[in-house]
């Protein structure tokens, strides 16, 4: 009952909007919202895609297969952050420039299309963790409907499985540059071992994965439930001797697994607040 009057909510948020463009990146979030909102406005919505180094080829194949399917009006853009002046130091408000410069560009676009209202994925869970772009997001006048319908991350998974939607059990995704720890440059060299690293385990079978970019150290998450997988040494030595392939001069596992956000872990209070007082 809970979720239908959050779902009922969601729709009357859309359709009181008229027309919407979804930053749409092919995650949990971005689908389902895409989703909900061409099933309540039709052909008043567009799905905008911003193509970059830190975003996977993986990704992108798989935003453009879900919007053919569905047949929604889908325009992608370059936005390339490592462009962007002071992104490629990796400050801890790194987060900030990217989204500022994603959210300006999909608003020039939703503006040259006569659409009223830029949407992103965010939702009640998300306020949880360190997300300076959520600032951008505000400064911008993005509006975040799944979130001011109350819908946390459970219940996206849920709705989508009961509106068919085929993200619905998708792992947990992120940009690329949040595999760096905050001040290590980020550089297009860096990003592509990362996705390569990523690549190759998800192709062994791992489904909830992040391999963090520590210098000459790979850091490998993998899901809790995942952990037994690596205790082989054939898997180890495969798993070792790609990545060193790949650049990487050491590889490690993470022993606690993957668990979102583990960079900012090192972050205090005090800089977290700081942050938030510069932007």
């Amino acid at each position: 009952m809970e979720l239908d009057l959050k779902f009922q909510k969601l729709k009357e948020i859309l359709q009181d909007l008229e027309s919407v463009a979804v930053a749409y990146s092919g995650g949990v979030d971005s689908t389902f919202l895409l989703k909900v909102a061409a099933d309540v406005l039709g052909n008043r919505v567009i799905a905008i895609t911003a193509k970059s180094s830190t975003y996977p080829e993986r990704e992108f194949k798989e935003a453009v297969k879900y919007i053919e399917g569905i047949g929604a009006k889908h325009i992608v853009i370059i936005s390339e952050e490592l462009e962007i002046e002071g992104f490629a130091k990796n400050p801890v408000n790194r987060c900030y420039f990217c989204k500022k410069e994603l959210f300006s560009k999909i608003r020039k676009v939703a503006d040259d299309n006569n659409i009223n209202a830029v949407l992103d994925g965010s939702n009640v869970d998300d306020s949880s963790d360190y997300r300076p772009g959520m600032k951008a997001a505000k400064e911008l006048k993005v509006i975040s409907p799944l979130k001011d319908a109350g819908f946390t991350k459970n219940d996206i998974r849920a709705l989508s499985k009961r509106l068919g939607v085929p993200t619905w059990d998708k792992p947990a995704f992120a940009c690329l540059s949040s595999r760096f720890p905050y001040g290590n440059e980020i550089t297009v060299k860096k990003l592509s071992m990362v996705e390569k690293a990523e690549q190759f385990l998800l192709d062994l079978g791992f489904r909830q994965i992040r391999v963090r970019h520590h210098g000459d150290i790979a850091r490998v998450e993998v899901n809790v439930e995942e952990r037994n997988k690596f205790f082989n040494i054939e898997m180890m030595n495969k798993v070792g001797n790609k990545l060193k392939s790949i650049g990487f001069k050491y590889v490690t596992l993470d022993l606690l697994g993957y668990r979102t956000g583990s960079m900012n872990e090192v972050l205090s209070v005090a800089e977290r607040n700081s942050v938030k007082a510069l932007d």
